[in-house]
């Protein structure tokens, strides 16, 4: 099998009530291979309708998730990572057909679905509140409670990560959810949602509407009955989504958003090691990563040299058929991304940096690009500036430490950033000083699920994974109980 014969065989129809549904409106939309730019299979349509049906079904069943005996949750939750494990090797499949990845890419990113699952369903029994001394004679304790509702609109970069990583923080604290997949990428969402069923979760829990942006998603944004909204994605669309949080019930938002995340390269790194940091730091998952190190920064007395290596890196990095083991790059994900990620190198060229290798197409069909490398970057250019979000890799030369810290920061983003040295005292100053939501040492896109990830300014509001995950699916309730005086107390006994 390979990515141009590869078929998709499952659920297409919107799940609601623990139900597949066509439609209110009939309506279906293509979804693309982007290995070949034919159509895979058509999906259903959510819009409106079908967000109000899917939001009636979850209010019901939160009356019940928020009570149910939170070791039920834990095992539901367990139940779902097993089903995963189960069915990895057809799910990874399904994963690159639908966004290009290598399969190989795919099964990682799966293995990591199955750690978060099982990371968030031992915390579902461990939600503990405070008991809290205050003045008088009063006895106060908070509880921990779930938000309500949750709507949750995940990105097409890491399809069924992004699923995995909003529902399983918000099942365990026994929230229930309505969620749009990337209307670029919804196959494995809706794949999972076959097997949330055949776990056993109760009717109404987890409701998958597939759909487009403005009429899926802006339904979920703006409803009146959905407590709380989660976002990856652009920072074009969380300000559309604060906006709709405010014109509508002022419900929480969480947002993970875009980034132009600093790599610093000092004189003293393993060379080699370093360019496999950054090689790694920007063309993971075709360059299509909110946190890629896409502003390089390396010192000057070691530039030619780093530059003259990684060329040589990103020359032989194998592009091609996503279901081939050999293949490290496959396509970009739409013809619309494809069309961004050529705009801006043609626009790199212009403004005057040193275009070293690829910038053109990789092939004869489907959305592929090949690994591009620019040297002779300023901080002004726009390569340097705006999120590409595709192979583009930006060298960038530095003097000292004090001068990369200030031109690091210079950004309105900071959701990550990174640096590569065998001086700790460099490494801790650059750490502390930068202004990033994660901060990688001598390595790059380590990620755990029991480590916050989120960002800085306009990177984000608020955090996903670990403890602090946990957070933004809770709130958080004050008891005051007035208790009798002592010295009453002690005359009634």
């Amino acid at each position: 099998m390979d990515a141009t014969t590869a078929k998709y065989t499952g659920p297409t129809q919107i799940l609601i009530n623990n139900e597949w549904i066509d439609s209110v409106s009939g309506k279906t939309f293509p979804v693309i291979n982007p290995s070949t730019g034919d159509v895979l299979v058509q999906i259903s349509e959510g819009d409106k309708a079908d967000v109000d049906k899917a939001v009636v079904a979850a209010r019901k069943a939160f009356q019940t998730w928020r009570n149910i005996d939170p070791a039920e949750r834990c095992k539901l939750i367990n139940k779902l990572a097993d089903l995963f494990e189960r069915d990895i090797e057809i799910i990874a499949q399904m994963e690159s057909l639908d966004n290009g990845k290598p399969v190989t890419s795919s099964k990682g990113d799966i293995a990591f679905c199955i750690s978060t699952l099982r990371y968030y369903a031992g915390w579902a029994d461990k939600l503990q509140g405070k008991t809290i001394p205050i003045s008088g004679d009063f006895f106060t304790y908070t509880l921990l409670e779930p938000v309500g509702v949750v709507g949750q609109i995940i990105p097409w970069n890491f399809p069924l990560l992004m699923f995995t990583w909003k529902i399983a923080p918000a099942l365990a604290c026994g929230n229930v959810i309505v969620l749009k997949p990337a209307e670029q990428t919804p196959l494995t969402a809706l794949m999972a949602g076959k097997l949330i069923v055949e776990a056993g979760f109760p009717a109404g829990v987890v409701n998958i509407v597939p759909g487009y942006g403005p009429t899926c998603g802006g339904a979920i944004t703006h409803h009146m009955d959905i407590d709380k909204i989660a976002f990856t994605g652009s920072v074009e669309v969380g300000r559309i989504i604060q906006r709709a949080s405010a014109d509508s019930n002022l419900k929480n938002v969480t947002l993970e958003l875009g980034g132009k995340s600093p790599l610093i390269i000092f004189e003293d790194a393993d060379l080699n090691q370093a360019v496999d940091i950054a090689h790694i730091g920007l063309f993971l998952n075709q360059g299509e990563c909110c946190c890629a190190s896409s502003r390089l920064y390396v010192q000057e007395s070691v530039y030619d040299e780093f530059v003259r290596v990684s060329v040589e890196k990103a020359k032989a990095r194998v592009v091609g058929d996503p279901f081939d083991s050999k293949t490290e790059q496959g396509p970009q994900v739409d013809k619309e991304s494809y069309d961004k990620i050529l705009k801006y190198i043609d626009i790199g060229q212009k403004e005057g940096a040193k275009l070293l290798c690829g910038g053109k197409a990789w092939g004869d069909k489907g959305f592929f690009i090949e690994p591009t490398v620019f040297a002779d970057v300023s901080d002004e250019m726009r390569i340097a500036q705006e999120e590409i979000f595709g192979p583009v890799m930006s060298i960038i030369k530095f003097k000292d430490m004090s001068e990369v810290i200030r031109r690091a920061n210079n950004t309105t983003f900071g959701l990550a950033a990174g640096i590569v040295t065998k001086d700790l005292t460099k490494a801790l100053t650059f750490a502390h000083n930068v202004r990033a939501g994660t901060v990688w040492v001598n390595t790059y896109d380590a990620f755990s699920p029991a480590a916050p990830f989120g960002g800085y300014k306009q990177s984000g509001i608020g955090r996903e994974l670990g403890e602090y995950g946990l957070r933004q699916y809770t709130e958080v309730k004050t008891v005051t109980i007035a208790l009798p005086k002592f010295t009453d107390a002690i005359e009634k006994i």
